[in-house]
């Protein structure tokens, strides 16, 4: 399980920048304007074998300071309650502000480790300044320039070293963890609800190695499984949470410690944009993936042509990855609660398939014969032979060719299309290499 660093600190201290610079991404807008970034943005980073998730605290709209000091507020709160460590930014060119003073009290009361980063130290002179945010009694300033790189690798040196280790989970790797995410009122606690019933038969609760993280086994309908803490399960936070943002970092949590994500979506409102920002979070943790469209009882048109309309509007929106199935229930009638289990069981499944070497070649060498890989500067390539990577996290298949560097990605996409068609892979991704023969 990853462990979930935060960027805090006041507005226009560089924490987009950070955050791209950490996640070798550029997936933050970067502006001099203060309050330009309105979603809070979400990512990995790999250092030294330890990988660890990034959550960018951003999100001010209007330009007032009250605003700004009630906000930066509620996001500190947040992120001390969800994360396993802060990064705490400010500027060396602005020096101390009153805004950093607020921060650091909240942060020296948290338990948490805290790393006060001093950032835009573009230069040697720079550092001197630094000395200041000694007063904020939070130790030593790091010094470094996200727009550069300088002091980053240090910076990092330093995460690893203080995040946990990640420990064995000490539950079964062969019953299914289940994560009911989607964004607030969308009807997840009722779904979990329903799935526990009145009479909870528990079998056992584990506590995660992530903070506070529970599973809770269940033995309901004649199934074993996990259901990993999201909205309905923790008990409401002490925090008065800015809810997308809290239900974001919930979300984080829940879809890495599960194995299918089950995503509900209103089926009053359709997909919307926070939908999409939860089913990149579930494509970028390589879960499985059961799409629940709930509140179906409100609908009126309940024609085949509305249920293919909103099912395409769906699958569009989700592309290029649109193989997982598609249920419409209630969690409040109870209507097809036991198929969404029954589903998300049969995708755990589909995650763990192996296939036989002898028979993937049997099928998907003639299919590669008769629509071989576009020749490149004259040069044929040939693929020969391929076989399924044993004990990997999700199906990873592994092409042999000649000439691997000149397979482009939409022929990749012809392989996977190709294992999807002669295989039940629904609701899993799958990874497709193609190596050197």
């Amino acid at each position: 399980m990853a462990n979930l660093v935060a960027i805090v600190g006041r507005p226009n201290v560089g924490k987009s920048t950070l955050f791209n610079r950490l996640t070798n991404s550029r997936q933050a807008i970067v502006s001099d304007e203060a309050g330009t970034t309105r979603d809070r943005q979400y990512g990995k980073c790999e250092w030294c074998g330890r990988e660890f998730s990034v959550v960018d605290t951003g999100g001010w709209v209007e330009n007032s300071d009250d605003v700004f000091e009630e906000e930066i507020r509620k996001q500190v709160l947040v992120a001390t309650d969800e994360a396993d460590l802060i990064l705490f930014l400010v500027d060396v060119k602005n020096g101390v502000t009153d805004l950093d003073s607020d921060v650091a009290t909240i942060l020296r009361k948290t338990k948490l480790p805290v790393m006060l980063v001093a950032n835009k130290a573009d230069n040697n002179d720079d550092q001197y300044y630094a000395a200041e945010f000694y007063q904020l009694g939070l130790g030593e300033p790091i010094c470094i320039s996200a727009a550069t790189g300088s002091g980053t690798g240090d910076l990092l040196d330093i995460i690893v070293s203080k995040l946990k280790n990640e420990k064995a989970d000490g539950f079964s790797t062969s019953i299914p963890r289940f994560a009911v995410v989607g964004r607030p009122n969308v009807g997840k606690s009722s779904l979990i609800n329903a799935f526990i019933g009145e009479n909870r038969n528990i079998v056992t609760d584990i506590a995660g190695t992530t903070r506070d993280s529970i599973y809770t086994k269940y033995d309901k309908f004649g199934f074993d499984f996990y259901l990993v803490d999201t909205a309905g399960i923790r008990r409401k936070n002490k925090v008065s949470e800015d809810l997308e943002f809290y239900s974001v970092m919930r979300s984080i949590r829940a879809i890495e410690n599960s194995d299918v994500c089950i995503l509900m979506v209103d089926a009053t409102r359709g997909i919307e944009a926070q939908d999409m920002n939860i089913f990149h979070l579930i494509q970028k943790n390589s879960k499985s993936l059961v799409v629940v469209v709930n509140k179906w009882d409100l609908v009126e048109d309940k024609s085949p042509i509305a249920i293919a309309t909103m099912e395409n509007a769906i699958r569009e929106r989700m592309a290029p990855f649109t193989d997982f199935p598609i249920i419409y229930a209630s969690a409040l009638t109870k209507q097809r609660i036991f198929k969404v289990l029954e589903t998300a069981k049969e995708v755990f499944l589909h995650r763990r398939q192996r296939i036989g070497t002898s028979k993937l070649n049997e099928i998907m060498l003639p299919l590669v014969e008769a629509y071989p890989p576009p020749s490149i500067k004259g040069k044929y390539i040939k693929i020969k032979y391929c076989a399924q990577v044993p004990d990997t996290q999700i199906p990873t298949f592994v092409f042999y060719a000649n000439l691997p560097q000149y397979i482009k990605e939409n022929y990749r996409r012809f392989l996977e299309n190709k294992i999807r068609d002669n295989w039940d892979l629904s609701g899993t991704p799958i990874n497709v290499f193609v190596r050197q023969k």
